[in-house]
């Protein structure tokens, strides 16, 4: 169960991290309280993964997800780039999430 929980904290980390985005400097109530609910989500779900899993190996899971969905929503939502370069080392990252779940 503590992998669904860090799961569901990493595709918060996402929801949180677009967010952001749409809260303009958290100048817009709407998108601000909807970010910061989705950000206790994460926290919370992150709580209850490093009760079972090793702290380092969630934290880095918990982020290389965030990192991950992240940049493709960025990519897809708000046109940023995404040149080879870019995309070789998302594909890194995805490296080091399996081979942090493996080992953990």
């Amino acid at each position: 169960m503590a992998w669904v929980y860090l799961f569901i904290a990493g595709i918060s980390e996402i929801g949180w991290a677009i967010g952001m985005k749409y809260t303009d400097g958290f100048s817009r109530p709407v998108p601000t309280i909807l970010t910061l609910a989705v950000m206790a989500v994460s926290v919370v779900f992150l709580a209850l993964a490093v009760k079972h899993l090793p702290l380092g190996t969630a934290y880095a899971i918990w982020t290389g997800i965030g990192t991950l969905g992240t940049v493709i929503l960025g990519i897809w939502l708000f046109n940023e780039p995404a040149d080879l370069l870019r995309l070789l080392c998302i594909g890194l990252i995805v490296v080091g999430i399996v081979g942090l779940k493996l080992v953990g």
